[in-house]
């Protein structure tokens, strides 16, 4: 069909008539839309879901024999949302748990989304490089790669290492600001570091931390923020880090929030009810609780649990709000 002149559009007879000539100049009568734009509540797209640990390891293991690193830029499983939406395991975020055999290194790249892993089992030699710094890979530690940063991991244990990764690249993928480049000398020339890095959370600071908070918590269960000081502040824009500790027989206060969020369970174990799901959890099982699902946390015999949120992008752009629990 060809496009039709003013006049025509002007002298539409009907208004079958005028939607027949709005479809070649790919306009839309809003008022004739067949769903609406607007809705009361938002419409939610993921699901709530547990991801096994122990089921990726075997898979991971299995990956070793049959991928090696000049194959895959690196050997990692991702955590697909059964409601679909390809690279996401919530609107935002994407998880994958990834593993390093002894000997190995994974070559160095840098990208603009921010990335960061949670250790789930190494052995002392585990590490990974940010912008030339080698930074220790222990259990329990957290690792920042953020936006435009040189990174890679090595292996120089005796054991395989497999940790969590966590990126905002389902953030990126509908914005549309991805870069990515390849190291120019495959890997980056590493330097220990002498002190404490603001990319790097020892699972023992954050043991010491959380007995700390846990002193002032008045019996409810402790929670503190990763990188909420110094050089790390700005380092990832797009999420947030805390460490939440339930001690025996504790769980936190329901919440409905605006923001989606994984938890990786750090130790321990216990379940999650969410949206009407028990979901029960392990050391090293993953849970994604997508934005707007009233959720709560509860532990039998004590857990610690790494939430990763995109609070701070819903905080800037004005829209993070808390709901009201119903129980």
């Amino acid at each position: 069909m060809s496009s039709p002149t003013p006049q025509q559009l002007a002298q539409s007879g009907s208004l079958e008539e005028l939607y027949k000539q709005l479809e070649p100049i790919r306009l839309g009568a809003g008022w004739a839309k067949p769903t609406p734009s607007l809705w009361a509540e938002p419409k939610k797209s993921f699901e709530p879901t547990v991801w096994r640990y122990a089921q990726a390891k075997g898979a991971l293991d299995a990956a070793g024999r049959l991928i090696n690193t000049e194959l895959a830029e690196r050997r990692n499983l991702i955590m697909q949302n059964p409601a679909g939406g390809g690279y996401a395991t919530s609107r935002t975020i994407v998880a994958a748990y990834q593993m390093i055999m002894p000997g190995e290194k994974a070559r160095s790249h840098r990208h603009t989304p921010n990335a960061l892993r949670l250790i789930i089992d190494a052995d002392p030699g585990a590490y990974t490089i940010v912008n030339g710094e080698q930074l220790s890979m222990m259990p329990g530690d957290v690792v920042l790669t953020p936006n435009w940063c040189w990174h890679g991991h090595g292996n120089d244990s005796r054991a395989c290492a497999y940790w969590l990764d966590i990126l905002d690249v389902p953030l990126v993928h509908l914005l549309e600001p991805m870069f990515f480049e390849p190291h120019p000398d495959e890997f980056e020339k590493e330097r220990v570091v002498a002190n404490a890095s603001p990319m790097h959370f020892s699972w023992a600071e954050t043991q010491k931390r959380l007995a700390e908070a846990a002193g002032r918590s008045n019996g409810l269960p402790a929670e503190i923020a990763l990188g909420e000081s110094g050089p790390a502040t700005s380092a990832l824009d797009t999420m947030a880090l805390t460490m939440i500790q339930l001690k025996t027989g504790q769980a936190t206060a329901s919440r409905k929030v605006m923001a989606n969020s994984v938890f990786g369970v750090a130790d321990g174990s216990g379940t999650t009810e969410v949206e009407g799901k028990t979901l029960p959890w392990s050391r090293g099982d993953v849970i994604v609780v997508p934005a707007w699902s009233e959720h709560v946390h509860r532990s039998a015999d004590g857990a610690v649990l790494f939430r990763v949120t995109d609070e701070p992008v819903m905080r800037k752009l004005g829209f993070l709000r808390e709901g009201q629990p119903t129980h």
